[in-house]
């Protein structure tokens, strides 16, 4: 069994419960026979992200609809988020092949809003903030980048289970963002990997604004 959280059951309107079905029967054709696992883990982060939603006064129709979403060009090879991300003009300021992990959520938040217009734009505002973050994040936002962190099929890892015993506590939202953001922080200075210098920007002035908080 996975982490078990629950906040309640959301109740949709015939509108949105239609949408919700189209967006997660979409997302089956498109992405389960290729990524399986993948898929699994959307609906995984669509349902915690709902949950959380419930729990912080936060649209949980708008943050299903992002979880369902986020990952969506995450079918495509390494090179071909790449070369998609090129296409569209996405510019981070360093070569792409260095922040390819961080494209799809920019890149699906570019061209899916013309395939499903009826999403607001904090939907696709949550999409494109998903793995990078930003400093003046949504409630939403915030949701949505601790959902995919923190959902059930995750393994529970000192890091991950510290943010979801924040969650079942109740702590407020931007510390539980705060928890995820650094720990994915450190995580990639842990294991050497390339940490994207504007990450470091949204790292020092989220601090900042803390301790002005203090």
């Amino acid at each position: 069994m996975g982490w078990q959280w629950s906040c309640g059951s959301a109740t949709y309107d015939k509108r949105q419960k239609t949408c919700l079905e189209r967006l997660e029967g979409d997302l089956r054709a498109h992405m389960e026979a290729v990524k399986p696992k993948r898929f699994a883990h959307s609906l995984s982060v669509a349902r915690t992200a709902e949950q959380m939603a419930l729990a912080y006064g936060v649209s949980p129709f708008e943050a299903r609809a992002a979880g369902i979403l986020h990952d969506w060009d995450k079918v495509l090879s390494a090179q071909e988020q790449i070369d998609h991300a090129r296409r569209l003009g996405v510019d981070l300021g360093v070569d792409a092949e260095l922040v390819q992990p961080l494209l799809h959520g920019i890149t699906a938040a570019k061209t899916l809003p013309e395939r499903y217009p009826e999403l607001p734009a904090s939907v696709w505002q949550a999409i494109e903030r998903h793995t990078i973050g930003a400093a003046d994040m949504s409630d939403l936002d915030m949701v949505v980048f601790v959902a995919d962190g923190i959902e059930p099929i995750r393994k529970d890892v000192p890091a991950i289970h510290r943010v979801r015993h924040l969650v079942e506590q109740g702590a407020p939202l931007s510390e539980v963002f705060w928890a995820s953001f650094s720990s994915g922080v450190s995580y990639v200075i842990e294991t050497e990997r390339y940490l994207y210098p504007g990450t470091l920007d949204i790292y020092n002035e989220l601090v900042l604004a803390r301790m002005c908080r203090r």
